[in-house]
Formats: structure tokens, C-alpha cells, sequence
């Protein structure tokens, strides 16, 4: 676009952004002839996809603010209209977490649904992501939004969409609702209904102590071995998210009295002070937890990120020092705790992504349960969980890599509120077997198989970036590699075209539905996988490897030789994809 064109575009946005102070912050780079800047906000709008909106706040239509808010709750509305013929009875149960402007996205999506004749059942202060999940089901509604961006920067925000099953929503929602919002036209033709007003009128109901009350009995349930000692010294962290008041609550009700908190990080607080990507899987974002755990002598340490729907565990493994495990190997733990120790019947069933470890599945393969893998995206758990369980299915456990796990059915979507209880009672129920969390897995790498797991990310910001991503994707799709260090290359499964092309030329079609996801087979039963983030301006890079034990071979010395064949694996696959990115 000429200079002209995006003059021409900021100032027609302007006149149509509902919010002041974002009007004059595009006011002020036009006059700064900022227009490189300007050319990003205006390089395209925010996606609506199966993961609803995110982006960095700020004017724009490529940016998260209540003008995109607005489109996005007037098209949700308009598609409910069509397709759910009791949607305004039922309402809309609306959540937010603790970042900027998350109140205010939340009351202009209660002021656009409520103009429009919908209730809304929104809760009267922040919470976490699991809990408005909870609430979806558990108020029969039509849909649920929750106002985050989980574990992004400060900088971002999101809108999460909901389905009326309590599970985010997936084709052809997500397709319809996009339509929707397109067909809205020019936003001060949308009508709003004052929040006051709406209050007045009787179309908001408030959610709160009740609605939390209910969710925290029904997520002591979930225990399986209440009987079990709780002398355990827990560290936690809320990364100044939602989450320190549900986990301490919920540790506490299950008998859990020794649990320590970071207090500097323990409230909401959507500038983030003391970490500058409250993502617990980034370098540095447990430095504070891991302090306190050396100050208490902690057994285990949780942290949850700032909407609450991941966990991150770390162990201690001798006075002072911790090592924080992967979300592979917490998935794994806690689906053999749960089918270890969960009632037993024919029908269990466990779910992961396809970017998790393998493990999973072995795990279930012994316990004679089934297992499936789905599409990245909670999403796609859960709905895949409640099909099966139309089939006679019993939904015992599902996981990502990403720090997402959720037992049960209770809650459609990753929760680490449930988590970090469920792991705070496995941790015990070790501890009263005389090991630990390292020791139990060491006893199912043997049992199981050595699973190795890595993941790569690398960060490509702005329309650049994104053009980056684009061409890694494709020129991996176009030129695959023969081999990718001393592992030759069997098949690549190509998600988008739903293809599997085996070596020598044999195509085979998959069953998933189609994502931009690439995975290379490698011999020995190795794989590597690639997509782009759906949630941040990242590409991620997935790499598993099952080493083969010897049969009184120490754990250690096969994990070591497996790590060496790890990193030449991420070695030279990272050769290959570097000029890719052009």
C-alpha cells in the first residue's frame, strides 16, 4: 500500500474506532509518519479462527482492541441468531482474566450481546480460563468468551469463543462466525446496549462465589487416592495470572497444608513486573518460584501461567536443586497415575495431540485402554472426547506438550487449576512409596520404553514474519528432505492436503482433518514435525525420538545416548529448514 492508501485507511479506521484513547494512538503515528508501523496494523485483520482472536493490543484492524471486540461479538451474535434456535435464552457466559483492557473487551462483548436480546452470565471478577469453561457447561449456554492470551507477552490480549458443549469451538463454527463478522459492516451501526442498562433490564446475570464454590467440589472428585499422606512441601506461582487464590484453595480443601506461594507474583497484574513472558515453559519465567522452593525446601513446584489453563512441575532432586519437566513427561505421569490408579473399566480412553509424545499411547496399550491422537488444540480433545463418549467412551485423561492436561469431563479444555491438584496427589503418592516424580518415570521408561522429546520455537514477528513462516511451510512441503542426519527420511505427512507421501512415490490419505502441520517419519521410529503457532508469531519445530534400552542397562546411560542422538537430529534438521526462511 502507498502512503496515501494507508493514510486513507487510518483515518477511515478513526473514524469508526469506538475508543479514544486508541483513536489518538493512530492519530499519533500518522502525525509521526510512522508508516511502517501503520502498514502492520494494516497488513491484513486479526484471524478468527478455532482459537477465537489474538493479537497485541493497539488501533488497528491487525491489532486487539474494542473496535475488533465489537465486529467479532456483533458476528458471534449474528451466527448464534442462525443457528441455535433458543441462543438468546441460554446467553452468553462471558470470563476475563487479569490483562489490560480484559474488563473493558468483556463489557463491550456484554453491551453488543445484550442490544441484541441475549442474556449473559458474566463473572463479577477475573478468573481463570478453566473456570468460564466450567461455567459454559455448567449454565447451559449458548456460547462462552473468555477475554485472555493465556501465556503471551503483556503487550497481547485474545478472545477466546466457546461453543454451547463447553469446549472451544471448531469447524464449521469457526468458518461461520469469521463469515459473520464480515457481513458487520460499519461498526457505529452496531447497536449497544449500555452495561448498566443491561444490568437493569435484567439480561446480566453476575457469576461468582457459587459458580466457584460448585467448580471446586466437583474438582476434588477427581482425586483418586484421597487416602494418601499430603506431608508435602509444595512451592507455587501464579506468574501474576488468576490463578493463586483456586490453587491454594483447592490444595487446601484436598488436605495439602504446606504449600508456599510467591507473593510478588501471586496477584493479577497484566504488566507482568517481574517476568517479561509469563509463558512458564521460557527460560527464567520459574526464577522466582524455584528461589522460594530452595527457601522452603519444596518437594515439588507449580506454577500455573496467567490465565490458568497450563501447569508447569519441577522436582527436586537433591537439596537445592530442581529440574523442571517437560509437558510430555507430566502428560505421561499423570495419564499412568490416572490409569494406574483410576477405576478400571473397558472403556477408558485417553487423548493427546499429535505433536505430544508417543508415550501415551504405549501407556494406554498396556492398561488396555484406548488412545487416539487429534489435530493440535485443546479443542480438538475435547471434542473428540465427547464423540467418543457417544460411542460408550469413558474420557479418563487428555494432554499437549504445551503444559495443557485435563482429567475427566468435568472441564472441555485444559485446566491447571485440576492439574496442579492432581500432581500435588501423585507427587504424595510417590513420596509415600518411597520415590519420586524422576524415579516414577524411570520406572515407566523401563516399563514403557524411553521416550525422548525436544521442541524448537522460533519467533518471526509482524507481516514479515508471518511471510517467513509461509515459506518455511511451503518449501518443506515442495523440497523434503532424503535424510536428516544419519536417519533417512521413510514418509512425510503433509496435514493441509490430508496426505501421507511414503517413499518411492505411495500416497495415502489421513484421517485427520486438515491443519498446516508437516511430519517426517524417520527409521528407528523417530519423527519430526513442524507448524506454525496458532496463538503466537512463532513456528515450532517437534522432534521424538524411542530409544531402545538394553535389557539391564542403567536409565541414565540409555537417556544419555539418546539425548546425543536428539541433538544431531535438531542439528540437522535445523540445516535443512534455515534457507528455507528465504
Amino acid at each position: 500500500m502507498t502512503t496515501d492508501d494507508l493514510r486513507a485507511r487510518a483515518q477511515a479506521w478513526i473514524a469508526d474506532d469506538p475508543d479514544t484513547a486508541m483513536r489518538d494512538e493512530l492519530s499519533a503515528l500518522m502525525i509521526a509518519g510512522d508508516w511502517k508501523e501503520i502498514a502492520d496494523r494494516f497488513a491484513g485483520r486479526l484471524e478468527f479462527g478455532t482459537a477465537g482472536l489474538r493479537g497485541v493490543l493497539g488501533a488497528g484492524p491487525n491489532r486487539m482492541n474494542r473496535a475488533v471486540v465489537r465486529a467479532a461479538s456483533a458476528g458471534l451474535c449474528a451466527y448464534l441468531e442462525q443457528t441455535t434456535s433458543d441462543a438468546k435464552e441460554r446467553g452468553i457466559t462471558i470470563g476475563y482474566d487479569g490483562r489490560r483492557l480484559s474488563l473493558e473487551l468483556a463489557r463491550e462483548t456484554v453491551e453488543v450481546a445484550t442490544a441484541r436480546g441475549f442474556r449473559v452470565h458474566l463473572f463479577e471478577s477475573v478468573e481463570p480460563t478453566p473456570v468460564l469453561a466450567f461455567a459454559c457447561k455448567r449454565m447451559n449456554a449458548a456460547a462462552g468468551v473468555m477475554v485472555t492470551a493465556s501465556h503471551n507477552p503483556p503487550e497481547y490480549n485474545g478472545y477466546k469463543v466457546y461453543w454451547g458443549n463447553g469446549a472451544q469451538i471448531v469447524p464449521p463454527h469457526d468458518v461461520g462466525i469469521a463469515a459473520a463478522i464480515d457481513a458487520v459492516g460499519p461498526l457505529m451501526n452496531v447497536p449497544l446496549l449500555p452495561f448498566e442498562q443491561a444490568k437493569a433490564n435484567g439480561l446480566v446475570t453476575m457469576l461468582g462465589k457459587d459458580l466457584e464454590d460448585e467448580y471446586h467440589t466437583e474438582i476434588q472428585k477427581l482425586l483418586v487416592a484421597p487416602t494418601t499422606p499430603r506431608d508435602l512441601r509444595i512451592a507455587y506461582t501464579a506468574l501474576h495470572g488468576v490463578g493463586d487464590r483456586h490453587v491454594r484453595r483447592a490444595l487446601a480443601t484436598a488436605g495439602f497444608t504446606s504449600v508456599h506461594s510467591v507473593a510478588s507474583q501471586a496477584e493479577p497484574d497484566g504488566a507482568f513486573p517481574t517476568v517479561r513472558f509469563p509463558n512458564p515453559e521460557e527460560q527464567g519465567a520459574m526464577d522466582a518460584v524455584l528461589e522460594l522452593a530452595r527457601e522452603v525446601d519444596a518437594e515439588v513446584v507449580l506454577a500455573n501461567d496467567p490465565d490458568a489453563d497450563r501447569l508447569a512441575v519441577a522436582v527436586r532432586t537433591a537439596p537445592g536443586s530442581y529440574v523442571q519437566l517437560t509437558g510430555n513427561e507430566v502428560g505421561c505421569l499423570l495419564g499412568h497415575y490416572l490409569l494406574e490408579h483410576g477405576a478400571k473399566d473397558p472403556k477408558r480412553t485417553v487423548i493427546s495431540s499429535i505433536v505430544s509424545s508417543p508415550m501415551l499411547g504405549a501407556i494406554a496399550l498396556a492398561h488396555g485402554a484406548h488412545w487416539e491422537h487429534v489435530l493440535t488444540g485443546f479443542k480438538w480433545i475435547a471434542n473428540r472426547a465427547m464423540e467418543l463418549e457417544k460411542d460408550g467412551y469413558r474420557f479418563v485423561f487428555g494432554y499437549e506438550e504445551a503444559l495443557g492436561y485435563t482429567v475427566g469431563s468435568l472441564v472441555r479444555d485444559k485446566d491447571g487449576v485440576s492439574a496442579a491438584l492432581l500432581t500435588a496427589e501423585m507427587t504424595a503418592w510417590c513420596k509415600a512409596h518411597g520415590r519420586s516424580l524422576i524415579d516414577e518415570l524411570e520406572l515407566m521408561s523401563r516399563r514403557y520404553g524411553l521416550f525422548l522429546s525436544r521442541q524448537v520455537s522460533v519467533t518471526m514477528k509482524g507481516a514479515d514474519g508471518a511471510q517467513k513462516i509461509a515459506r518455511i511451510m511451503d518449501g518443506a512441503r515442495a523440497n523434503p528432505p532424503e535424510t536428516l542426519g544419519t536417519h533417512a527420511v521413510l514418509a512425510m505427512q503433509d496435514l493441509a492436503r490430508g496426505e501421507r507421501r511414503v517413499r518411492g512415490g505411495t500416497v495415502e490419505k489421513l484421517a485427520l482433518p486438515p491443519s498446516n502441520v508437516i511430519a517426517f517419519e524417520l527409521d528407528g521410529g523417530h519423527r519430526v514435525m513442524l507448524r506454525p503457532s496458532g496463538t503466537e508469531p512463532k513456528i515450532k519445530y517437534y522432534f521424538d525420538l524411542r530409544e531402545v534400552m538394553g535389557e539391564k542397562e542403567p536409565v541414565h546411560s540409555a537417556r544419555a545416548r539418546g539425548e546425543r542422538m536428539l541433538e544431531s537430529l535438531v542439528e540437522a534438521f535445523l540445516a535443512y529448514v534455515g534457507p528455507l526462511a528465504g
